[in-house]
């Protein structure tokens, strides 16, 4: 392959900040406002993280696509990191929130809206109990907190480069085999390998080595890894993890925050996994807050046992605005109307389409890359195979190569994911929006070959 030279992709950087910053003098201007009061010039620090010196300020967002305060529209494939993969305000959902706003919003009160999600989510993921929060994270914490006290175990265990939001005892990593805090872990509590034990995904035998000493309350798992580029399971692995948590009376907790993009039961229904507890957040709501965790029969038994009505409001699992009538409103509709088996029919063809349109530049090119594909969702690396475990996907990960591709896709009207390379499809796009990345990723590789 032709080498990527990097004093190249330096000047190659520097035009692409040129350009957007001139292109963008609303953004610019109301960047240079908001860091008097905004820390870092952005309401949320991730958001930092956009390839321009700025990110672009939004003024509206329908379906597959954003515009900009300098009038300038993108073809969105970020979809909000997966919050928005049902399309920016869907029809159905808007309806519904329009309607119960007129009605309250936050009421501490049950709805009917509340029994036909749980019914739902009974049908889609064939556990029977469910409960609610606001996000991903809290229906982690959650669970996390429900296996400690069902198991009276304090450690949970998680996967190399796993997302689970930020749930604190999840910023863990290995370096030469040692667990100890990721790099950026703001303020964490306690140090996270007090907590946590972490190993690598597909490794079995490290697995068992790290339940054996019966200490470890719950696995949280990706059923593959999302945040780190896209990591499948090797075959049977599912099938060993859930036998091996069941040998240590360790409970298993299934995130399908991301992995929903497998279908309308996410990669549990897809691949008829059975956890003890799963967790859905982002798009259940189409964008508003809200979020799932549902367990099985035989925990809600032993959440009921130990449950002391008095002290039910303490317990740290719950919160004044989870289950509120807004989000429950927006839920049924999303799974009702936008969510469906229909939509997930045309979305995974188009991230196919997608992954074809990546993989022909790369052949063209001959780059050291690959992409891969989870359903609906899709996303390139920089090594020529997929990584089988979450060390070999961060190891192939390159920041400045990263916000090259970014920023050029980002100046040519399109908008990936600023964390990774990745992609979703939505009910909105269309093969046009697929075929215009192709395009746009074409010439950004051979920018940095010629």
């Amino acid at each position: 392959m032709p080498p990527i030279h990097r004093d190249r992709l330096k000047s190659l950087m520097q035009s692409e900040q040129e350009k957007f910053s001139t292109a963008h003098p609303k953004s610019k201007s109301l960047f240079a406002r908001a860091g008097k009061s905004l820390l870092g010039g952005v309401p949320m620090n991730w958001m930092a993280k956009w390839a321009g010196a700025f990110p672009p300020f939004v003024t509206e967002a329908h379906g597959a696509e954003v515009v900009d305060v300098d009038g300038h529209r993108y073809i969105d494939f970020c979809l909000g990191d997966t919050a928005a993969m049902t399309g920016h305000s869907p029809a159905a959902t808007v309806s519904a929130a329009q309607s119960q706003l007129d009605r309250g919003i936050s009421l501490m009160l049950p709805s009917e809206d509340a029994i036909w999600v749980g019914e739902e989510l009974q049908r889609r993921f064939r556990l029977p109990y469910w409960q609610f929060a606001l996000t991903a994270t809290d229906a982690n914490r959650f669970s996390i907190r429900l296996a400690r006290h069902i198991t009276r175990r304090q450690k949970i265990l998680v996967f190399n480069w796993c997302y689970h939001g930020t749930v604190d005892e999840a910023f863990i990593t290995l370096k030469d085999g040692v667990s100890r805090a990721r790099a950026g872990n703001i303020g964490p509590p306690v140090d996270p390998s007090v907590t946590t034990k972490v190993v690598e995904f597909n490794d079995l035998a490290a697995l068992e080595k790290a339940l054996q000493p019966g200490d470890v309350a719950c696995v949280l798992a990706e059923p593959a890894l999302t945040n780190v580029g896209i990591v499948h399971p090797a075959p049977d692995y599912h099938q060993q993890l859930r036998e091996l948590t069941r040998k240590h009376k360790t409970l298993l907790i299934i995130d399908e925050t991301h992995t929903i993009c497998a279908g309308p039961g996410g990669f549990t229904r897809a691949e008829n996994l059975d956890p003890d507890f799963l967790v859905f957040g982002k798009p259940i709501g189409a964008g508003i807050p809200g979020a799932a965790y549902g367990f099985t029969h035989e925990v809600a038994d032993a959440v009921s046992a130990g449950m002391n009505l008095e002290d039910c409001d303490v317990g740290g699992i719950g919160g004044t605005l989870a289950g509120n009538a807004l989000s429950l409103a927006a839920m049924r509709a999303t799974l009702d109307k936008v969510l469906t088996e229909e939509a997930f029919a045309r979305m995974i063809p188009l991230a196919e389409r997608w992954t074809a349109g990546v993989q022909q530049a790369i052949t063209k090119f001959q780059m050291p890359w690959h992409v891969t594909r989870l359903g609906c969702r899709a996303e390139y690396l920089f090594s020529p195979n997929p990584a089988r475990n979450g060390t070999e996907a961060h190891d192939a990960m390159d920041f400045d190569l990263e916000r090259f591709m970014h920023l050029f896709a980002m100046n040519r009207g399109i908008l990936l994911t600023p964390f990774h390379n990745m992609a979703l499809m939505s009910p909105a796009t269309t093969p046009a929006h697929v075929d215009r990345h192709t395009e746009v990723f074409s010439q950004a590789v051979q920018a940095l070959v010629t």
